[in-house]
């Protein structure tokens, strides 16, 4: 496992000028989604990231090799954005609100808000983390608080410590609908049973 400590190493593609330009063949641009999607989860996951700002992002080294003095426009990230969103659900927008073309929760449409969700473990797959920690440790029964959950010493080592709440909100409602939890208390102060 890498420390934030550790650079982040891109991979070759990142130095290769045409990454950074749309291509126009239909097979070669999605291969170019595909390298961009996987780039984005690496990276995302290297430095923990759970939710990004495109605008503030489309400035960073993600998008903008300054070596090469290439950036990927917005358009073109808000089109990698939704090819990760379609293709395996790895990503999100934040506020379903902001979508452009009215689009709803469901995801349908175009475009998108500025804050984006970015799933390099999916809230299915935080959930079955979550699940099996409770398991393994004998929580089944007991109550935690969702702050002990993300910042709490008994999950210090866990993949989920230090998880952003509103993401393990996102895995634990996953767990209430398989009868594996329930979440109560206050918005601040919320308490979850595992079962």
């Amino acid at each position: 496992m890498t420390t934030p400590s550790d650079p982040f190493v891109f991979p070759r593609e990142y130095y290769f000028p045409p990454f950074f330009t749309r291509q126009t063949n239909l097979t070669t641009h999605h291969a170019q989604l595909t390298k961009w999607s996987s780039l984005i989860l690496s990276y995302c996951r290297h430095h923990r990231l759970f939710k990004i700002s495109l605008s503030d992002f489309a400035e960073k080294d993600l998008f903008f090799n300054k070596q090469l003095n290439r950036r990927l426009s917005l358009s073109d990230i808000r089109e990698v954005i939704d090819f990760m969103r379609k293709n395996d659900n790895r990503a999100e927008y934040a506020d379903s609100d902001q979508k452009n073309g009215g689009a709803g929760k469901d995801g349908a449409g175009g475009g998108g808000g500025d804050i984006v969700w970015i799933y390099w473990r999916t809230p299915e797959e935080w959930a079955s983390l979550v699940e099996s920690w409770v398991e393994g440790t004998a929580q089944k029964g007991t109550v935690l608080t969702v702050y002990e959950l993300t910042e709490g010493e008994g999950t210090r080592g866990t993949e989920f410590w230090g998880i952003d709440q509103e993401l393990l909100l996102k895995a634990l409602q996953i767990l209430v609908k398989r009868g594996k939890a329930q979440i109560f208390g206050q918005e601040d102060s919320l308490g979850v049973k595992f079962f």
